[in-house]
Order: structure tokens, then sequence, then C-alpha cells
């Protein structure tokens, strides 16, 4: 029996404890659905937990990326079986090609078919409830029922969305009997574009009621930040933990700073409709005509699918030689790109939801040690969390005044060669400090 003292407090290691862990998105699927399970996975061992890993061998992946290979053991089980997805008729029925990836949040590339894109949104916020993965619940219970009775676990473990992985957690721990905990990466019901599935009465309900069926038979729940938690609680009495993303400190080399070449500043991830700063376009445009040089050396790197609507404002501000868009890079390759940034720029999605809104890049900006430009509709927890770093700085989106002055500054600073970070403290966000929260969690429900 041994203690872990990565935290304030000791924690009890328990060996020889199992934990299934159903997830659609594992390496090498790439993209941010992956990386918070990976690294509960890359660490929990050291607390006296097994993981094992149930996911699709076939899912339709946003994008490939191995390098997060390196942070699976090796010897860890990984249970794959067959899934079926509806997403080979839809590019046929929209108009894209077979091998293009699909984006996350309703995002468009332009390539579709407009009329039947908006139909098949219809079709899948009111047929494919919770979501298009549902063909896969009753043949991975099935699955499961089968291999838990000869290979048994403490512990079920769901993350999502998809909200079908809850749906298979839910029913598999009543079956079995065996302790179950729901990890909500987004919220359900109150997700950014849910109002843009053009649902029916009975599709909105249903969803209302399948979110309060997996909210209530959960025996512990986790989510990413207070106010997701806080509005959870407006629906279910079950137990709630809060564990946001973080990030893995051995992902990051110290690097010094070193001036660009151009002034650069980056956003990692999507760009989805709801991240579309319209403000940030127009301000750049105005410095580009108001600042001598700055339309040659200024550069904003968008690292991630951008969605065709933001595509166009783009171009509309004439911006095609300020902007660069970097469509995918494997995390390995994201990590010194954030380092060798001037600042970093996270948006936080202009929706009824933006106060829950914690983005798991936030977290690894901070470890990133850059300068943080923060685009936000309200003063919501991703605020709550920049306040505790002296280097970054949230702008509403009507404050167009103030987010001049802050992209004047991080150019000025450039063109002078000054390092305008100051330390903040983001340790307790590590990924193995995480862990050890979650393995409290775990073992408290399966005594």
């Amino acid at each position: 029996m041994g203690f872990h003292s990565g935290k304030n407090e000791a924690i009890e290691v328990k060996p020889n404890k199992r934990a299934l862990i159903i997830t659609y998105y594992w390496p090498p699927t790439g993209g941010s659905g992956v990386q918070r399970w990976v690294k509960f996975t890359k660490y929990i061992r050291r607390y006296g937990w097994e993981p094992i890993i149930y996911t699709p061998s076939n899912p339709e992946v946003p994008a490939i990326d191995t390098s997060l290979l390196k942070d699976i053991p090796e010897d860890i089980t990984i249970l794959k079986t067959p899934i079926w997805e509806p997403y080979s008729f839809y590019k046929k029925f929209v108009g894209i090609k077979k091998e293009e990836k699909l984006g996350a949040a309703l995002m468009t590339s332009g390539n579709e078919n407009t009329f039947l894109q908006k139909l098949s949104i219809w079709v899948r916020g009111n047929l494919f409830i919770p979501d298009a993965r549902k063909f896969w619940i009753r043949p991975s219970v099935n699955f499961l029922k089968k291999y838990l009775k000869e290979n048994p676990v403490d512990v079920i473990i769901s993350t999502g969305p998809p909200h079908s992985m809850h749906m298979i957690g839910l029913k598999t721990s009543k079956i079995t009997n065996i302790p179950w905990l729901a990890d909500f990466r987004d919220p359900w019901t109150n997700i950014d574009f849910f109002e843009d599935l053009k649902l029916s009465k009975y599709a909105r309900e249903r969803h209302h009621t399948l979110e309060k069926k997996a909210l209530d038979n959960a025996d512990k729940i986790l989510v990413i930040s207070n106010t997701m938690k806080k509005e959870f609680l407006e629906i279910t009495n079950s137990d709630i933990t809060v564990i946001p993303n973080g990030f893995d400190s051995e992902d990051f080399i110290p690097i010094d700073y070193v001036p660009n070449p151009k002034c650069t500043i980056s956003h990692i991830g999507m760009m989805t409709p709801t991240r579309n700063p319209k403000i940030l376009w127009e301000v750049l445009n105005e410095l580009s005509h108001e600042i001598e040089g700055f339309a040659d050396n200024f550069k904003l790197q968008l690292v991630g699918r951008v969605d065709v609507s933001i595509q166009n404002d783009i171009r509309k501000f004439n911006l095609n030689n300020l902007v660069e868009i970097i469509n995918y890079l494997p995390h390995d390759e994201v990590i010194p790109l954030q380092q060798k940034s001037e600042a970093l720029l996270l948006i936080i999605n202009n929706s009824p939801n933006a106060a829950l809104l914690l983005t798991g890049k936030l977290f690894e900006y901070l470890a990133a040690k850059r300068p943080i430009v923060c685009i936000s509709p309200v003063f919501g927890d991703a605020t709550q969390l920049l306040n505790q770093s002296k280097s970054s700085t949230n702008i509403l989106y009507s404050d167009k005044k103030g987010l001049k002055n802050q992209l004047v500054q991080i150019y000025s600073s450039w063109e002078k060669g000054i390092n305008r970070f100051e330390e903040s403290n983001s340790d307790q966000y590590s990924r193995e400090s995480l862990t050890q929260t979650l393995v409290e969690q775990l073992n408290e429900i399966s005594e």
C-alpha cells in the first residue's frame, strides 16, 4: 500500500483496481476530444488503477494524429468493435468527397449543397438521438455484457460527447451492477449548436429525457467547469465533481522566447460558426491601414479547421495576406508553435452557454507561457481562470477599442523585441495532478 504526494494531501494507492473506459475518440484519432482520456490513461496506473479501453474499430475521425500514440501504455487492453455510422450516406447526400473529413459542431467546408446540408441537420437532430453513433449502443452493450462476465472491472467510465457513449455506460452498468462514472467534456442540451439542430418538440423532449436519465443514474458525474456543474445540478441531485482539462508537463520543453520574423499570434483548434470574431477581422483591417508596415509584419495563424463562413469574412476584410490557415497539425507540433508565438488567441463561442465553456486549449496556452488574448461574449469560467495569469486579457465581443489596444501593444512589444509574458501558476492543471483527483472519485464509488 503506497501513497502519492503530488498534491497537498496524500492519496492512498489501492492496487489491482480496473476501470473500463468507453470512448468514441482514441488515437490515432486526433483533435481535442481524444486528449483528456489519453492523458488520464497515461497516468492512472501510478495510482493503482488499470485502464481497459473500449472504442470503435472504424470511427469517422476528424483528423489523424499518430503523435498521441506515445502516451498510451503499450500493454494495456484496448477492445475494439465495428461501428456503423450514416456518414458515408451523408457525404454522398450533400455532395462532398468520401475521403473528406467532417467537421464537428455543424461546421461546413463550402463544398456541401446548402439546401441538402440544412436538411441533413434536421435529420441528424430529429432522427439520430442522441447522436449518429446511436447504432453502436446495442451491439456494444451486448459485447461488454459478455466481456465483463469473464473480465470483471470495478468501475465503468463513459466520456462524451458523443453522448451515445453515456447510453452504453448506463445500460452496461444496469445489467452488470458495476458502478458508473459519466464524464461530460461538453454539455448535452446546452451545447452551443443545440438550437441549430432544428428539433421537433418530440426530439427536443427526447434529448432532455435521455440527458436527465444519464445524469440521474450515474454514480458519479464529472464536468469540466463550475458553471456546467451548476447547470447540471438544476437537472439532477447526483454527485458532480469538476475536473477541468489540463496540460501534460511532459509535452512542454522550455523554450526561450525569440521574436518571430513577423509578429505572430496563433489560435489552436476549430473555428466554428459560433467562434467567428468579426470584431477581430474589423480591427485587423483597420490596423493594416493605420500602422505603417503592419500588413507586411503581422501574421495570425489559425491552426485547425476553419468554417467556410469565417473564411468568407477573412476575404471580405481583405486579410488573406495577414491570416494563415493550417488545417491540422499533430499535437507534438502544435505545442512548440504555441511556445514560439508572440501571443495566443482564445475565442469563446458567442452562444448562450458561453459562461461554462472552458476549452482544453486554454490550459495548454497557460503551459506555453505566452500572453493570451481571449475574446468572449461574457465574463465566465474562462475569465475566472485567466484572471490567475498576469499575461491574460479577456475582451468582450463588443469591446473593439480594447481589442485594438491589446493588438497594438503586442505588435509594439514585438517591434522592440520585448517579451510581454509574466509567470502564471498553472501547475494545478497538470494532467498528472488531475488524474490524482480522478482516482479519488474512482476509489470513492468502487468501495
